[in-house]
């Protein structure tokens, strides 16, 4: 390692030890820090709308799912269509509770954090009962299997009683230290609760790409039967992947059901799982901070569309809805956009940036 640890143009490792760090250099340490009291202070010094607080919300939810994405489909090279199912089995977790305890139930409101975790669990279970096929197929077999999954899901949610046949499923009102949540701090403390989650899951994908464990998913995605020959499970490999990614789906579909207070089945179809894969195409499938660029990127352009259709519509026949048109174009053109000019996204913008200023005012 450099021996200045504030500035190095470069790593120079003695022990593995020094390149398993969080960390590299202390003004990484320093941004890093400043960065999460800026994220943490800022709701206390400017106070937004419920409408924008839940669109904040509605980003971190997305950060949550795509992160599990861009393991299974980034990290491993398993290609996900119905992670959007995996999202509503974590939802729909909470909601049996809600069907079969009531709403408001103490175990519902009181220990919202033990529920989120089962959640998470459960869908770690679906997530590995739909990797079984990975070991056996790949590429587009897989997408396809994945489809059937999220179909199903679809047509079980319709029509089982059980689940209202997709109708919305109340979800009561959490409680914390300070007493119950109330309407007007309701999404201002999901804005706490979600963005000390995303920080965990973040450390912990930080964490375990570092370990043998989630190096083997990098091997797999290269080649699989290298990776065998190397001493790896490359079946286990993909099971545990679409867990993981299960896990992390699980958790978002929690959240999302907390935050709305309710869950529906509009919430969690195939266009849902699309945008989420598109979320990790435009963040950097293979990245960790892909998964932070991505749903910020597209849910923003979201809302820029959406405010410029409501202009635009000031001046265009009543009867003409130009959002409807727009989102779609918008959605399809960006993907497309990236696909061709930058396939590894915004995080290869942010490590272009960060060389630059590593290596400034050297060229290379």
């Amino acid at each position: 390692m450099s021996a200045n640890s504030w500035l190095a143009t470069g790593n120079f490792f003695t022990k593995y030890k020094q390149e398993q760090r969080t960390f590299l250099t202390s003004l990484d340490r320093s941004f890093f820090t400043f960065f999460l009291v800026l994220l943490f202070g800022w709701p206390l010094l400017f106070e937004l709308s419920n409408k924008y607080m839940l669109v904040v919300d509605n980003i971190l939810i997305a950060i949550v799912a795509v992160m599990g994405l861009n393991l299974v489909t980034g990290f491993a090279g398993l290609i996900s269509i119905g992670h959007a199912a995996f999202v509503g089995i974590g939802a729909y977790t909470i909601a049996s509770f809600c069907r079969t305890m009531g709403d408001s139930h103490i175990i519902i409101t009181h220990f919202w954090p033990v529920l989120i975790v089962v959640s998470g669990l459960v869908g770690a279970v679906f997530g590995a009962i739909v990797g079984l096929p990975a070991l056996r197929l790949k590429h587009l077999y897989l997408a396809i299997a994945t489809l059937s999954f999220q179909m199903i899901f679809e047509w079980t949610i319709q029509f089982m009683t059980f689940f209202n046949q997709g109708q919305t499923i109340y979800v009561g009102r959490v409680f914390w230290f300070t007493g119950k949540v109330g309407r007007k701090d309701h999404y201002l403390f999901w804005y706490f609760v979600i963005l000390t989650i995303v920080i965990l899951l973040g450390f912990g994908i930080r964490n375990l790409l570092k370990t043998r464990y989630g190096r083997s998913l990098v091997a797999v995605r290269d080649n699989d039967r290298a990776a065998d020959a190397m001493g790896m499970n490359p079946g286990l490999t993909k099971v545990y992947a679409f867990a993981l990614a299960g896990f992390f789906a699980g958790i978002a579909g929690a959240l999302h059901a907390y935050v709305y207070r309710g869950v529906g089945f509009e919430s969690f179809t195939l266009h849902e799982s699309i945008g989420y894969l598109a979320m990790a195409i435009v963040g950097g499938l293979g990245t960790l901070n892909g998964s932070f660029w991505g749903p910020v990127a597209l849910k923003f352009l979201d809302l820029q569309v959406e405010t410029l259709a409501e202009t635009v519509g000031q001046y265009m026949p009543s009867g003409m809805n130009l959002a409807t048109a727009l989102k779609p174009f918008t959605f399809g053109l960006v993907i497309v956009l990236f696909l061709i000019f930058e396939p590894r996204g915004i995080a290869n913008w942010w490590r272009i940036t960060k060389s630059y200023t590593k290596l400034w005012p050297f060229r290379y």
